[in-house]
């Protein structure tokens, strides 16, 4: 069938502002039906995240050509499976961008955000199955983390695929799929946070303020959070945040027991890392270009006990844990359409990306017609 998708052609090299220098290339292109184990979805809503981002300016190289967008609202048009007993047409899901296999190592151990099959298919730009399902005039077009949501349509794996109830809105619904279950699965899951504890977060984006606001459902007390933004930091106090101060004035705040990092840079994650107290905690979600390194006094992680924990999708099992947060939404304890900044058309996807790489913006959606 044929579909519209923004398709990234080269990954980096490209000039601001993306609105006129246009990376994203709005387009047809020809999808393939599912194949059993897979689902045929119109996608809703999708919403923007430094992830594409960083794949469009390089931090995060990805083969190409690739259809962008991982987080995302759709109903099922179709099944690879015409008897599949989990889901059925017309259902509401959100997207989730590392399908987990089962099989491996970390999938039996209780780790699929680990899941070594997800993660290369990923990186190959494939679905978790094999190949692709998108074609420009017969040409192979990759896969974004098994999504690419910036799309009319996609062809996912149905373990890329979670139900939910379909009167959530899809704007709503889509931000649980990497802002929310990243922000608040690092709380969560990661930092296991104990009511009580004292939390600090750099970064206030769409994963920093989940993360926020994961924390004050867990009874953090108080939650701290730092950002350059003035905006973003107003946000963060009218949420909850007992404190919210820029960078330059981190130094006033007292050490706290958990310290989320959600910048993505490794000089903030050093900054993150000396904000804990002696046997804090400190969990990074960001994602730094791979060139960076990290510093840090080596004999502090004895002499000070303190933990660094990496995040991958705040360490949560979507099937389980997106019910879990929709609930809490639900119960007015996650209240995420706070962090909605704009509802626009795919047509204005590299205007977007400059709002975003600015720090104009907190979560964008775009709708999908």
């Amino acid at each position: 069938m044929k579909i519209t998708a923004a398709v990234l052609h080269q990954c980096g090299g490209h000039h601001r502002p993306y609105g006129s220098a246009a990376p994203l290339s709005v387009q047809a292109l020809d999808l393939d039906p599912p194949k059993p184990g897979e689902l045929l979805v119109k996608i809703e809503a999708a919403g923007l995240c430094h992830s594409d981002l960083s794949v469009i300016n390089g931090d995060r190289p990805r083969p190409m050509p690739m259809a962008l967008g991982h987080e995302a609202a759709a109903t099922v048009l179709a099944l690879g499976d015409p008897d599949d007993g989990q889901f059925a047409v017309g259902d509401r899901v959100v997207l989730v961008f590392l399908p987990a296999c089962g099989q491996c190592v970390p999938c039996l151990s209780g780790q699929g955000y680990l899941c070594a099959n997800g993660a290369a298919a990923n990186g190959e730009g494939r679905l978790l199955r094999g190949g692709v399902r998108l074609h420009d005039q017969g040409l192979p077009v990759k896969h974004h983390l098994g999504v690419s949501a910036f799309a009319s349509h996609a062809v996912i794996d149905r373990r890329s695929a979670v139900k939910v109830d379909a009167d959530i809105p899809a704007e709503i619904a889509a931000l649980f799929g990497c802002a929310v279950l990243t922000g608040v699965g690092a709380v969560f899951n990661t930092a296991a946070v104990r009511p009580g504890e004292s939390l600090l977060v750099y970064g206030l984006g769409g994963v920093g303020l989940s993360a926020l606001l994961g924390a004050l459902a867990a009874g953090a007390q108080p939650v701290m959070a730092i950002d350059p933004s003035p905006e973003k930091r107003a946000l963060a106090l009218e949420l909850g945040a007992a404190v919210a101060v820029a960078p330059d004035a981190a130094r006033d705040l007292p050490k706290a027991d958990v310290v989320i990092e959600t910048v993505g840079r490794a000089a903030v994650l050093a900054e993150a890392y000396a904000a804990a107290r002696r046997g804090g905690r400190i969990v990074t979600v960001g994602l730094p270009n791979p060139a960076e390194m990290l510093a840090i006094p080596a004999v502090s992680l004895v002499a000070d006990a303190k933990t660094l924990m990496g995040s991958y999708m705040g360490s949560s099992i979507p099937a389980r844990d997106i019910p879990r947060y929709l609930a809490l939404w639900r119960a007015g304890r996650l209240p995420v359409e706070r962090l909605l900044t704009s509802v626009s058309p795919l047509a204005d996807i590299n205007a977007l990306m400059d709002e975003l790489a600015d720090g104009r913006a907190i979560r964008q959606i775009v709708v999908l017609g």
